[in-house]
Formats: structure tokens, C-alpha cells, sequence
């Protein structure tokens, strides 16, 4: 077995298997991309043992692992034998400690070199939280509500620009409603983990474009390093006709189920006012969607442009005629290839 620092850890994650030891538990809050889940203590064993080593020490807490772990060893290398094909592998626990080097001995008895990280998922974390901070030529894309951002991004992509997709991670759109109709969103840390993986894999010498969003999206939060860095670098404020951006949200919330719908009306009374939050929802079963929308555009509008006076640094303004997404992001990558 051989002790690997992060950097090497990940310049070999899509070259051989991952498999990460943690306790089920540990493995479902946020784990490495890609990694199989072979567990050497469930969650109730990894408390048991921690509880031992904090009461008793380090060797009570050894001798209360191996008893645990031995009628397990044959499942261990049952369960790793059935995806390493290339008798070699990466291992992680939380640390790079005990469980790790234990699994790796075992494994190693199979003839399958193991590598370990170095720090475990603690120093992945780190790495995640100084990469996602440090993007040079990040671009935001700013805009008001049914601008149709996430939308121009693809665009951009489809131009082979490299693109940030957060809505798309997190499975939600952002605002209230943004969750209507999508998977269930991952746990904070995949969420995060899940942007790693796309932003090593990008020429930080090269532009990189994101969607403005506020911290959270959803139940999700961004890395603090990347949402501080949203903030400081160039946005470009977009400005579409209100008409499109109304006739989007139509298109876009208007076929959901009715019932989620009205209750996410309702689960903003407080910030709407409960005048403006009963008017709205009389449209909404008036089936006058386009007042719905045009209602919450005014809440909605004086939201971001609260958060983008008190939050952004640098803004261009991009008027844009119309709600053609791939136009738009054609004038956009000019715009941006004149100023930047």
C-alpha cells in the first residue's frame, strides 16, 4: 500500500476504483464522487468504538474493532472483488487512518495495490474548499426572476464554454417554488462534492461561467470560498422584456401540481403580505397565470435587487431583446470577449 497527498489522490479518481470505508451514515452526509461504499463498521459499531476509544482509550477501542470486524473480513473481499478488475484501487476513511490502513492490508492480501488518501475525507474537503474558491475567470450571469439564465448557460455550453451548473446540482430553482417538480436534492456536502468533480476538470486559464444564486439553494448551501467569489468577480446583469420573463414563468410553474403550488404561495404570506398573498392565490385558481406571475415578479424583483446591491462588486449591464436563450448567450460570449 502507498500513502497518496490529494492532488495525486484525484489525478488518479477516474483511472481506478474508489472505495470509501466510512460508516453508511458518514458515506450518505457527502462522499467522493464515484466511490463504493464498503463499510467497516456500520453506524451503531463506528458509536460504539468511538465511545470506547473517548471512555477507555486507544487499545480497548482496537480490541473492540477487531472483534467486530473479523467474521466480517470474508465479506470485505468478497465485496471488493466484484469491481476491482485492474488489481488496483483507492481507499479513504475520514482521517486516512485505522480503517483505511486496515482495509488496505486486507485487500492488499488479495494482491490489489491500495492507495490511500492521505487525511482522508477531511483533506478532500479542504481541497474542495480552496478549489472552488480559487476560479479566475469566473462570470456570473445575474438577472432578474424568469430571465432565463439557467437556460443561456446550456446555450453557453453548447458553445463550448465551461459552465457551472448550481440549479442542476441541486435539483431546485431557487426560489420557493424551485423545488416543485424536481428529483429530492442531495445533502449540502455531495452537493458541493458534486461541483468539485466538475471545476477540476476545468482550464482555470479559461473562462468559467456560473448562475448568480443567493448562498442556499434550496435546502443546499454553496462553499463560502465560491460564494464569496461570486461576489467579487464580473457579473453580467442580463435584462429581459418583462413580458418574456412572465410568459417563461407561465410555461415553466404553470403545468405543476396545484396543490404544491398553492402552498408555496402560501409559505410566503409573511414576506408577501397576506393581501398580496390571498390576491395571487385567487389568480392562481382563476387560472389568470400570467397575473400570478406578474404578482410575484414584483416580490421577487425587489428580492435580488436588494441582494445584488448589498452583495455585488462588479456588474455589467446586457440589455437583450428577447427570450432566444441561444441569441442571448451569443451576445453575452461577445460581450464578454470585448470587456474581459
Amino acid at each position: 500500500m502507498q500513502t497518496l497527498i490529494i492532488e495525486e489522490f484525484m489525478s488518479l479518481r477516474k483511472s481506478y476504483p474508489i472505495v470509501d470505508v466510512r460508516s453508511p451514515g458518514e458515506f450518505a452526509d457527502g462522499h467522493i464522487p464515484g466511490a463504493i461504499n464498503i463499510p467497516i463498521f456500520d453506524d451503531q459499531e463506528r458509536a460504539i468504538v468511538g465511545t470506547i476509544y473517548k471512555s477507555k482509550g486507544r487499545l480497548p477501542a482496537i480490541e473492540k474493532g477487531l472483534e467486530i470486524v473479523g467474521p466480517k473480513m470474508v465479506g470485505f473481499a468478497r465485496a471488493v472483488l466484484k469491481f476491482v478488475t485492474s488489481g488496483e484501487l483507492l481507499i479513504y476513511c475520514w482521517r486516512g487512518g485505522m480503517r483505511s490502513e486496515s482495509m488496505a492490508w486486507l485487500f492488499g492480501r488479495l494482491d490489489i495495490k491500495c492507495n490511500i488518501l492521505k487525511g482522508g475525507y477531511k483533506s478532500y474537503r479542504h481541497y474542495l474548499l480552496e478549489k472552488s474558491g480559487n476560479i479566475p475567470h469566473l462570470i456570473v450571469i445575474e438577472g432578474y426572476t424568469g430571465s432565463g439564465k439557467t437556460e443561456i448557460l446550456h446555450s453557453l455550453q453548447a458553445l463550448g464554454e465551461q459552465v457551472i451548473d448550481l440549479e442542476g446540482f441541486a435539483n431546485h430553482k431557487g426560489s420557493v417554488f424551485g423545488g416543485i417538480g424536481q428529483q429530492p436534492q442531495p445533502t449540502t456536502q455531495q452537493f458541493q462534492n458534486e461541483l468539485l468533480e466538475v471545476i477540476i476538470d476545468f482550464d482555470l486559464s479559461k473562462r468559467v461561467w456560473i448562475e448568480g444564486e443567493s448562498q442556499s439553494v434550496g435546502r443546499v448551501f454553496l462553499p463560502d470560498p465560491l460564494w464569496y467569489r461570486m461576489n467579487e468577480t464580473q457579473n453580467m446583469e442580463i435584462f429581459i422584456p418583462r413580458d418574456d420573463r412572465i410568459n417563461r414563468l407561465v410555461t415553466e410553474y404553470g403545468t405543476l401540481p396545484e396543490e404544491q403550488m398553492e402552498n408555496a404561495i402560501i409559505s410566503i404570506a409573511k414576506r408577501l403580505g397576506d393581501l398580496r398573498m390571498r390576491e395571487i392565490l385567487d389568480f392562481y385558481r382563476g387560472k389568470k397565470l400570467d397575473r400570478v406571475a406578474d404578482k410575484l415578479l414584483e416580490y421577487y424583483d425587489q428580492t435580488y435587487q436588494y441582494s445584488r446591491d448589498k452583495y455585488k462588486k462588479k456588474l455589467t449591464e446586457v440589455v437583450l431583446p428577447s427570450d432566444d436563450a441561444d441569441a442571448n448567450a451569443g451576445m453575452i460570449l461577445q460581450k464578454a470577449i470585448q470587456l474581459f
